[in-house]
């Protein structure tokens, strides 16, 4: 596909860490409590430093998601495991969700905090203002569900500038991102980088997301299973 010179631009590509009682776990379609501890081409066993570690093996990754699936599900989070994460590779941004908790900041890099939809009260706004810009929402959706309290669709005054558009049920399945969601956010809460999560299956899938407008996608299953290659990542994050 050629893009209009409109279109060429870099899109962040951000792999996805779903980590549960310290390890790698393979996510898909938002049942957490059948996930299965990964198992890639890319590692040995399902730490997450060895999955890091063939994750970047593929591309120069800058930034990796961690979903902290214990703090998620209502248990303690992983702080331990968390902070070796970010220490072992201080050169990696990390977006660390960990149930809408604060995330201490460790060095010059971070981690960042992204706050699930999905872990916030209805009365979110008490929380969310004012809202430090380098915070990250994820609007979190099972399907046409959205997981989150109805006002924090109706206005976007609380929103930080970076946004998880994330489909929950898409997950692993590979069904295709939902690339109609992008534009409908885009078209009515505009101002805002959007990144989309669930669905991806090949390098087609991110161009079509890079036309829709979406400044990043996070991956899993499609890095896993080879089914997005390093030549393929590389015309996506230097185009």
């Amino acid at each position: 596909m050629n893009l209009p010179l409109s279109q060429r631009f870099p899109m962040e590509l951000i792999p996805v860490i779903d980590l549960m009682q310290g390890l790698v776990v393979h996510a898909k379609g938002g049942q957490r409590d059948q996930y299965q501890p990964l198992k890639s081409p890319l590692s040995l066993d399902a730490s997450p430093e060895r999955v890091i570690e063939g994750l970047l093996t593929l591309a120069p990754f800058k930034t990796v998601y961690i979903a902290d699936l214990d703090a998620l599900m209502g248990h303690q989070p992983q702080w331990r495991r968390l902070n070796q994460l970010t220490d072992a590779f201080p050169e990696i941004l990390f977006w660390l969700d960990v149930a809408g908790l604060d995330v201490p900041r460790r060095g010059v890099m971070g981690p960042l905090r992204v706050v699930g939809s999905e872990s916030l009260a209805l009365c979110f706004e008490e929380r969310l203002l004012p809202w430090p810009q380098e915070s990250i929402l994820s609007l979190d959706f099972m399907g046409a569900h959205f997981k989150g309290p109805p006002g924090l669709l109706v206005s976007d005054r609380c929103w930080p500038c970076r946004v998880i558009l994330m489909n929950l049920a898409r997950v692993g399945r590979g069904d295709g991102p939902h690339l109609a969601q992008l534009e409908c956010f885009r078209a009515d809460f505009p101002g805002h980088d959007y990144f989309v999560a669930g669905g991806v299956r090949h390098e087609a899938d991110l161009l079509d997301l890079k036309v829709a407008g979406a400044k990043g996608v996070l991956l899993a299953s499609a890095l896993h299973d080879a089914r997005i290659d390093p030549l393929s990542l590389s015309r996506i994050m230097t185009a």
